[in-house]
Formats: C-alpha cells, sequence, structure tokens
C-alpha cells in the first residue's frame, strides 16, 4: 500500500514560482473551480479525471499536484492516477481552503456555494422536511433513515452519491468542461514548457 504524498500549500507557492513548476489539477466541479482557484491551475473535475484517465494521464509527464475543497476529492483523484501508473503526484493538504486561509491568492469569478455546502443543505432539508411530515405521514421517517444511511456509507466509503449527482446540476458545471478541452490546454501547456 502507497502512502498519499501531500503538500503543504507555502511548498506549492515555492514550487510554483520556480522553473520547473507541478501541473495543478483541480479536480472539484467547474462551478466551484469558477468560484476561486489557484492562478495555472487546469479544471479536470474527478467524475471526468476517473471517466478519461487514462486519455488526460498521457499529457502529464511532470509533477502533478492535486486541489480540492479540503482534500478527500483529491485523494480519489490520486488513487485513480496512482492506479493508471503515474508516480509523481501529491495532494495539496488541506485543499483550496488551507491555500486561502495561508494567504495565498486565487483567481475570483461567480461565487457559488460548495459542493460539500450544498450535500449539507440538501441531505439536511430531506432530513427535516421527513421528521416534520412524519407526525401526518409516519412513515415519512424512513426517508429520513435512508438519507442518514446514505451518509454513514457515504463516510464509510469514502465517496457521496448525493455530492456526484449535486454536482451535474447546471448551476455546478460553470463553464464548459469536457475531456478534449482539457487535453487540448494540457497539450498546450506543455508545448509552451517544452519552448520556455
Amino acid at each position: 500500500m502507497t502512502t498519499t504524498a501531500t503538500i503543504d500549500s507555502q511548498k506549492l507557492s515555492e514550487r510554483l514560482g520556480s522553473a520547473t513548476p507541478p501541473r495543478v489539477l483541480d479536480v472539484r466541479t467547474p462551478g466551484e473551480f469558477e468560484t476561486a482557484h489557484i492562478a495555472g491551475a487546469y479544471n479536470v473535475p474527478l467524475d471526468l479525471l476517473r471517466e478519461h484517465r487514462d486519455e488526460i494521464i498521457k499529457h502529464l509527464d511532470d509533477e502533478v499536484v492535486l486541489v480540492c475543497r479540503s482534500g478527500q476529492r483529491a485523494a480519489q483523484a490520486e488513487e485513480s492516477l496512482r492506479d493508471a501508473g503515474l508516480a509523481n503526484v501529491h495532494i495539496l493538504d488541506g485543499g483550496i481552503v488551507a491555500w486561502e486561509s495561508a494567504g495565498f491568492a486565487v483567481n475570483r469569478g461567480t461565487q457559488r456555494w460548495d459542493l460539500e455546502r450544498q450535500v449539507r443543505l440538501v441531505a439536511g432539508s430531506i432530513v427535516l422536511t421527513s421528521i416534520l411530515g412524519s407526525a401526518i405521514a409516519p412513515q415519512l421517517k424512513w426517508v429520513a433513515a435512508a438519507v442518514g444511511g446514505g451518509l454513514t456509507f457515504a463516510a464509510l466509503a469514502n465517496t457521496c452519491a448525493m455530492g456526484m449527482l449535486l454536482s451535474k446540476l447546471p448551476y455546478n458545471r460553470g463553464a464548459t468542461c469536457d475531456a478534449p478541452t482539457i487535453v487540448a490546454q494540457l497539450v498546450g501547456s506543455s508545448a509552451i514548457q517544452r519552448a520556455g
């Protein structure tokens, strides 16, 4: 079993200013990425990375640093990339939250709620509505139980079906983000780095 390689915000900032900066892949949704991201990062949402991993990995010959909100999705992306044979992969310790807390700059766009906050809102609303509604229709308590069971499974499996569903909403899609566009960006930046 391999151990997760992390990099803290200070070290990443130093590496980004070096002659050979790492490739930063932000695996959050396009909407989250648009809200705030590290300058020069590429948005490769986790679901897209998983689906097109072999095509994307062909263009990741450099050191790669994975970023998400707090590190959970980045850890899943790291596992996927390591399984495909990419060795020089790191996770930004604490994610974009730690980066901003340390005072490092981000590019800002349209402000949206992050995916984890959306999951808490939807799950909490379903549970609250189900419990209140169970006073009239007692069987609604099972809806609350199902959501609680789903959240428990999500924690144990380190995945979130509700989050994956919410990430597909137009609100979270933001700018166009598809495999051909991402690959073209990665190829273009590789050519620029080689020429520089």
